[in-house]
């Protein structure tokens, strides 16, 4: 059974006490911890500077029945799902598929949130980083996390959960994406929208020179420092403009990204 002090151990073998921190999660390799989500939240409070995590908001989104052209979403597909979107609130839970840790740190009685419908980001001694987004720049604190020499931690997910790549993508010039949602019952439209992320763990290989990486019972975490994350992913995508895209035939970003 893992305990706060295990995970303040392994958190501190990352050498990251003074560094600024976006986090990715999965408690659930871990098996039972004593004391939960909020203990492994302590342990990384107490091991580095700042901490940043997506607490995004997908219940939000509604799908249109017209819209731009080559926009990688099926348009009028959504007259069942807009029915159940509800208005962004700042205290809307993050999305459930994210785990259980963006929301206990968005819980925190020293956290802050932004104010992005879909793809907000909160944080515990990083206001000035959240504070870099925008409705037009939703990924703009991974970028602000970058020019402050910061890293990505990976706990028992790969890449497959690393939003940091979505803001290298943009950096690349990658195809970005429009799309839409509830705020205070009038729909308000989201530029700068992602592409999908199945296929971000062909990047492992080319960052495994960089890659601090810890071992914890049956988990592991892992952290990248995210101007090379952020360099790795340029060059790759200068190379050959499809890498890291999935493979599934009825990805619509992905289908949208190739031109098809």
């Amino acid at each position: 059974m893992l305990g706060y002090e295990d995970l303040k151990s392994a958190f501190d073998e990352l050498n990251l006490q003074e560094e600024l921190v976006i986090a990715h999660a999965s408690l659930k390799p871990f098996g039972y911890i004593h004391g939960g989500a909020e203990a492994v939240l302590d342990a990384m409070l107490a091991s580095f500077h700042s901490i940043i995590m997506p607490a995004f908001t997908y219940k939000t989104k509604i799908t249109p029945d017209v819209g731009p052209p080559n926009n990688g979403i099926l348009y009028g597909s959504g007259k069942d799902t807009n029915k159940m979107a509800e208005p962004f609130r700042p205290d809307m839970r993050a999305d459930p598929m994210m785990g259980i840790l963006p929301e206990t740190l968005r819980n925190h009685p020293s956290a802050t949130r932004t104010a992005h419908p879909i793809l907000s980001f909160a944080g515990i001694n990083a206001g000035a980083t959240l504070f870099t987004q925008t409705i037009y720049e939703p990924l703009d604190p991974i970028g602000a996390l970058g020019q402050q020499d910061g890293w990505v931690v990976l706990i028992n997910v790969d890449h497959t959960s690393n939003t940091s790549i979505h803001y290298a993508e943009k950096l690349a010039g990658r195809k970005q994406f429009t799309r839409w949602a509830l705020v205070d019952n009038r729909v308000v439209e989201c530029p700068n929208y992602p592409g999908d992320s199945m296929g971000f763990q062909a990047i492992e290989e080319y960052l495994k020179f960089d890659t601090h990486r810890v071992e914890i019972g049956d988990g592991f975490i892992q952290a990248i420092p995210l101007r090379r994350l952020f360099n790795v992913v340029y060059e790759l995508l200068r190379k050959d403009p499809l890498a890291l895209l999935c493979e599934r035939r009825d990805c619509e970003r992905c289908n949208a990204i190739r031109g098809y």
